[in-house]
């Protein structure tokens, strides 16, 4: 039937899966960078190892293919996962529902002696009560062989997104703006949002790289709902002012205000300007890269 599925339950159809690859023989043919592979949101997409390391170019696998209704799909995904050595990350992998089972089938793996690091990972809780009321990752990340998470007070190595590893962080700008907008995919449809705050210089993270970090460049300070202009904000040493849409705005290393698109502008003077933190994140992303192609004999 077109290759789709016959069993059309998605929580069977994903049990197999995962029954499927526990029950299979694991094996390290080589190296494979497993993350959010969308080019339509551009921090998910940028947050990927594989882009930034000869060692793991064009060695990659999309997360959620896990999830295709279409046969061939998920088995290249059995395939892929039970073939190779792994490495998970970056972006929100950890504590969303999407990924939920995922990420426990790797815990499995991993235990049972799966060669599995998490680069640049963390947590993504949409409901921010139960994050504020539970602070821990939903799956333990000490069974896995190496840890280097985004989030700084979780356990693991605090290992901040490869993504500051793009020279598109080498080029300077001029500022042109004293209070920029940039919107997540779900924020810049929101009409009346965008009519309310018109007065702003205005940008979202459906357009692409080079976009995103000439808007923030012309700004000395960015409001954002988007955790990698955040990020990438800092890196380029503007003063940020977040708005959260998930847990993951809470626990990067330099704390930027938190406040909702209502009162933001009582939190700009409280905005700070770090200094280093390129050079830092860089610095660090290397490092952990020794490591892992040391610990993956690459």
């Amino acid at each position: 039937m077109f290759g789709i599925h016959t069993e059309f339950n998605s929580n069977k159809r994903k049990e197999s899966i995962i029954n499927d690859v526990l029950t299979r023989e694991q094996k390290s043919h080589g190296v494979l960078n497993v993350h959010r592979i969308n080019e339509k949101n551009v921090g998910d997409y940028y947050c990927a190892p594989h882009l930034y390391f000869d060692e793991l170019k064009d060695k990659k696998l999309d997360i959620s293919d896990f999830r295709s209704i279409f046969k061939k799909k998920t088995d290249n995904w059995i395939s892929q996962i039970s073939n190779n050595d792994l490495i998970l990350g970056g972006g929100g992998l950890l504590n969303i529902k999407h990924f939920k089972m995922q990420m426990e089938l790797f815990e499995k793996l991993a235990s049972n002696g799966k060669k599995i690091v998490i680069w640049g990972a963390g947590h993504n809780e949409i409901n921010l009560d139960d994050y504020h009321k539970n602070q821990k990752y939903w799956i333990d990340v000490n069974k896995f062989g190496l840890v280097g998470t985004r989030d700084f007070s979780f356990p693991g190595e605090w290992i901040p997104c490869v993504s500051c590893l793009n020279p598109v962080f080498n080029k300077t700008h001029t500022e042109e703006y004293e209070v920029g907008l940039l919107f997540n995919a779900k924020s810049i449809k929101d009409d009346k949002l965008i009519k309310k705050l018109e007065k702003y210089p205005q940008s979202s993270n459906t357009t692409n790289l080079e976009e995103m970090i000439n808007f923030i460049g012309k700004c000395e300070t960015l409001v954002t709902n988007s955790y990698h202009a955040m990020y990438w904000a800092i890196l380029m040493e503007k003063k940020v002012v977040s708005i959260p849409a998930t847990s993951k705005f809470f626990d990067f290393k330099y704390k930027t205000p938190i406040t909702s698109f209502e009162d933001f502008e009582n939190e700009i003077k409280n905005a700070t300007k770090y200094t280093g933190v390129l050079e830092e994140c860089r610095e660090i992303n290397l490092k952990f890269a020794d490591k892992t192609f040391d610990y993956l004999n690459l």
